[in-house]
């Protein structure tokens, strides 16, 4: 079983250096694929309320026969829900379909700046965190200007921001001024997903350089950068896979090479974006 690295977050909690993602998997798939996960050495496993998972994402947590306390189980509230009132009820709906007394890390989805209820939301939370039915707080797809209003008005920073990341779009900027404030970012397809940056060529000779794939080379990039990958899979080999980036590392020309490519999101502008 793999061994997995971890980070220590801004507010005494630590989270594994690669975790699982479950979208867009239903129930059953999700059940079978955290349990797969764990087994294999997986420690953080993510999930949302939009992803219609929570409920499979859970009893896979509950039958992989690791101690609770060892797993990071993440899940995010939803658009329509943002709001003070709204957030606590979202929350106490994800933990009955998790199953869970407490979530260890409990995101807001996306920040939907013209819906403008982000801050009432982040509120919320920090009343979950202080109750301990969450124990760590964070946000995703947020920009820099939003966490430093989130800072600004409540005196709290996030743990973490997960945001879109891969080689197509390194998010340079964000992610300095992220680690200036001591906020873990994460990445969401950190494997470009519906691109060609598997089959690109300089990931291709990189990965054969070090006789790995090119989504462990990807992946290699990700840790190096200080970033927690969440790639998705099902399949328990793919998933091993995975999760066996710690054994090799990627020189600076290899960083670059990767890095070195016009920049593309492949998913929504936050500053635009909304999803309820």
């Amino acid at each position: 079983m793999a061994t997995v690295p971890v980070h220590t977050l801004n507010d005494g909690t630590t989270s594994p250096a690669i975790g699982l993602g479950t979208y867009p998997m239903d129930d059953a798939e999700a059940e079978q694929a955290v349990r797969s996960a764990v087994e294999a050495g997986y420690r953080l496993v993510d999930t949302a309320t939009n992803y219609g998972n929570e409920t499979g994402t859970g009893r896979g947590v509950r039958s992989a026969g690791v101690a609770r306390e060892e797993i990071v189980v993440t899940t995010k509230l939803p658009g329509r829900h943002h709001g003070y009132q709204e957030t606590l009820d979202s929350f106490e709906e994800s933990r009955r379909r998790l199953g869970l007394d407490y979530v260890d890390l409990y995101l807001i989805h996306w920040p939907l700046p013209r819906v403008d209820r982000y801050v009432e939301s982040w509120k919320a939370m920090i009343k979950l965190r202080e109750e301990g039915l969450v124990r760590s707080i964070g946000v995703s797809n947020f920009t820099a200007e939003h966490i430093d209003r989130l800072e600004r008005e409540t005196g709290v920073l996030p743990s973490v921001d997960q945001i879109e990341m891969h080689p197509l779009l390194g998010q340079e900027e964000l992610r300095g001024r992220l680690a200036a404030k001591g906020v873990l970012a994460e990445s969401w397809s950190p494997l470009g997903r519906g691109s060609d940056l598997l089959s690109d060529p300089a990931v291709a000779k990189v990965a054969e350089a070090h006789g790995r794939t090119p989504g462990q080379v990807i992946l290699r990039w990700h840790v190096q950068l200080g970033v927690v990958p969440i790639p998705k899979s099902g399949n328990p080999e793919r998933q091993r896979e995975n999760l066996d980036v710690f054994e090799f590392t990627l020189d600076q020309a290899e960083l670059a090479a990767i890095s070195d490519r016009a920049e593309r999101r492949l998913g929504g502008d936050p500053d635009r974006h909304e999803e309820f």
